[in-house]
């Protein structure tokens, strides 16, 4: 599933995230793309990590989503943080909070800016269909916003 940004709300990450520097890093990296995610998550990582020669079935994005559905859909305290903020999206330090929870909480090693490409995804999508949408037992399953 790949979730896009609008301009609109490209604008309000930057407006709310203004004072946590990797989310402007991030927010320019989004704008560049257009508001595609997956393309913006794909350029901050080779730039921390460089390019992957192995070639998979997957994206890098694809994997990573997956990866931390392990650790975060089951983790309450996270689920928890996120909802905080989702019952006042207008709270910068909430915001934050769920980016640096989700740099905590996982055992892969996450650049800050790259946690707040994963954490505007998820806001996009939602928690729920993020976490059955990377389930491997629903793999197949079209779970894509409606246009």
């Amino acid at each position: 599933m790949n979730a896009q940004l609008t301009h609109e709300e490209i604008d309000s990450a930057r407006e709310l995230l203004q004072e946590y520097q990797p989310a402007n890093k991030a927010i320019d990296a989004i704008e560049r793309h257009n508001g595609n995610l997956e393309t913006s998550f794909e350029e901050l990582w080779i730039e921390k990590n460089g390019t992957s020669t192995i070639q998979e079935k997957k994206s890098l994005w694809q994997i990573t989503l997956e990866v931390l559905r392990e650790e975060i859909c089951s983790d309450e305290g996270f689920r928890a943080r996120l909802g905080e903020y989702t019952k006042s999206p207008e709270n910068a330090v909430l915001l934050t909070t769920v980016i640096t929870s989700l740099i905590a909480l996982t055992a892969i090693p996450i650049d800050p800016s790259i946690a707040t490409i994963i954490i505007l995804y998820i806001l996009k999508i939602g928690l729920n269909v993020y976490c059955k949408y990377t389930d491997p037992d629903n793999q197949g399953v079209n779970l894509a916003p409606a246009t």
